[in-house]
């Protein structure tokens, strides 16, 4: 049974352009390598090193450089043991009116003290400013060190200068390790970030980070699957460009480096909109569907692969939309306020500038604010 079903998940004439087979690809021409489809798997026991590699780098790296730039874990005020108020609570942080009511009855408590525990209890789940900073640091170095090995591989590869390259002679391309190796890194990676989104800072837009991971996930292994590596590779660089300046504009804002975090978020919001809104659309996409389409011609997998690259498109406007009221509401109010998404893609639950807000002087000039929120905050969003 499981090889029958085996045998239908993996139809050629699904996957494959036609004319063309999974046993043409199992017998590559000597010095040529294709892709196997087991080999992508072993991103997943990698995906669980990632994991315990970044509880490394948060301890013995992140940490400490947390307390050279003097970034406190910081103790919260602790509720009042309440076993009544702790169920509730459990179930709904912000309890409503008739609710409030209700408790105050049955624990003949005024319903200020009670709405005043609630503050105090949400206050205490949320996340320290260095837990926050190690968790960013480990972003933008994994999205630093990615980007970097993308950029020197692909620099002399013929197809990141002329996108129809992808897909001369395709299915029949050979893999390069460094193809091999950003594939299996950046899968890893993309799980682990799967796994940890349970027990990581809480995000406000847990649900569409949740639909990137998983539009990511299938994107990589399936691309690879196939043989779709070139432009796979170029769909990954161009996204973990952006991310760099994120993540380092966090590191400033949580350090308290105000200028340097207005800066780069600055620098982040531009690249984000040339990398996600000009080259992903009008060169990656646009080789995708048409070039490839006039070169190899559509088949079943094509429609899949072009779908999920328009969600993954999608996503891209929605963040780019709150990024630009962001900044907007910082052109014309003269400071940040609130952000309903936190973070960008692979950001934390924060409110970019509430400390800024708590210092007027320090407040971003009504020019810019950072991505989705306070770099900061409380509540987040890869």
């Amino acid at each position: 049974m499981t090889s029958s079903f085996s045998a239908w998940f993996w139809s050629d004439r699904f996957w494959l352009p036609e004319n063309v087979s999974w046993v043409d690809l199992e017998h590559p021409p000597p010095g040529v390598e294709y892709p196997r489809v087991g080999d992508i798997l072993y991103a997943l026991p990698l995906a669980v090193v990632v994991l315990l590699l970044r509880l490394l780098f948060e301890r013995l790296v992140a940490k400490p450089c947390a307390h050279i730039l003097q970034i406190q874990a910081g103790v919260h005020r602790q509720a009042q043991p309440n076993a009544v108020l702790e169920r509730v609570y459990q179930s709904k942080t912000c309890p409503d009116t008739k609710q409030l009511e209700g408790l105050s009855k049955q624990l003949d408590w005024d319903v200020r003290k009670i709405q005043r525990w609630f503050r105090i209890r949400r206050t205490q789940d949320k996340p320290s400013m260095q837990k926050k900073f190690c968790e960013s640091m480990w972003r933008f170095t994994f999205y630093l060190g990615i980007f970097i090995y993308a950029i020197c591989h692909l620099w002399v590869s013929p197809w990141m200068w002329d996108t129809r390259q992808c897909w001369f002679n395709y299915p029949f391309q050979h893999q390069t390790p460094g193809q091999y190796n950003h594939y299996v890194a950046e899968l890893a990676f993309y799980w682990s970030l799967m796994f940890s989104q349970f027990t990581d800072i809480k995000r406000k837009d847990f649900i569409i980070m949740l639909v990137h991971h998983l539009a990511t996930i299938i994107l990589i292994t399936f691309s690879y699957a196939n043989n779709m590596l070139r432009a796979g590779t170029l769909v990954m660089c161009v996204h973990d460009a952006s991310d760099i300046f994120l993540e380092a504009a966090k590191l400033a804002n949580y350090a308290k480096y105000q200028r340097l975090c207005d800066g780069l978020f600055v620098v982040f919001s531009i690249s984000f909109f040339l990398t996600r809104l000009v080259i992903y659309p009008f060169w990656i996409v646009y080789s995708v569907l048409f070039e490839s389409w006039e070169i190899v011609g559509p088949y079943q997998a094509w429609w899949l692969f072009n779908g999920l690259l328009l969600v993954l498109q999608a996503l891209h406007i929605i963040w780019f939309y709150l990024i630009a009221r962001i900044a907007i509401k910082a052109i014309f109010k003269g400071k940040v306020s609130k952000d309903d998404r936190s973070d960008i893609e692979s950001s934390s639950d924060e409110e970019i500038y509430s400390s800024c807000t708590k210092n007027p002087s320090q407040t971003l000039k009504p020019k810019y604010s950072t991505d989705t929120g306070n770099l900061n905050g409380e509540n987040h969003q890869h």
